[in-house]
């Protein structure tokens, strides 16, 4: 009996077409249907099951599913992991990566602040020698 636990370098097929149908949004049935009138949610099901896919099978399900093949053929859970783990920005501590470099504005936001803060007063200020003027011409037509 072979298991993927006796061939711990075997990528099983038909947890990868899960995981690659479920990071979708699709469901079974879904794919059952796109596959055409042979196919059932249950049949989806043993195909999930299934360590190794037969290649015209496993075609039709990477085209429904919009990835290659290879995808499916290759992907490792397990290296997955590892490499997210190991590759995100702060994991490596000596090490600088683009990403962080990149993060540093090219301006100082308080000084942007400052600026439209002053810019506000000027207009302020306008606005209020504009009402004072309008006040004068008032009072001078009263008077």
């Amino acid at each position: 009996m072979s298991t993927t636990a006796e061939k711990p370098n075997q990528i099983h097929h038909g947890r990868n077409v899960k995981r690659f149908r479920e990071m979708l949004g699709l469901k079974q049935e879904a794919l059952a249907f796109e596959l055409g009138e042979d196919w059932s949610q249950k049949r989806v099901s043993l195909l999930e099951a299934k360590e190794t896919i037969e290649e015209d099978i496993l075609a039709q399900v990477a085209a429904i599913l919009k990835v290659p093949v290879e995808a499916i053929k290759n992907f490792d859970e397990e290296k997955a992991v590892y490499n997210i783990q190991n590759n995100y920005d702060g994991s490596n501590s000596g090490a600088t990566s683009v990403a962080v470099m990149n993060y540093h504005c090219s301006f100082n936001p308080i000084e942007k602040i400052v600026e439209l803060y002053d810019e506000k007063i000027v207009l302020l200020e306008r606005l209020l020698e504009s009402e004072r003027e309008k006040l004068e011409i008032y009072k001078g037509k009263g008077a």
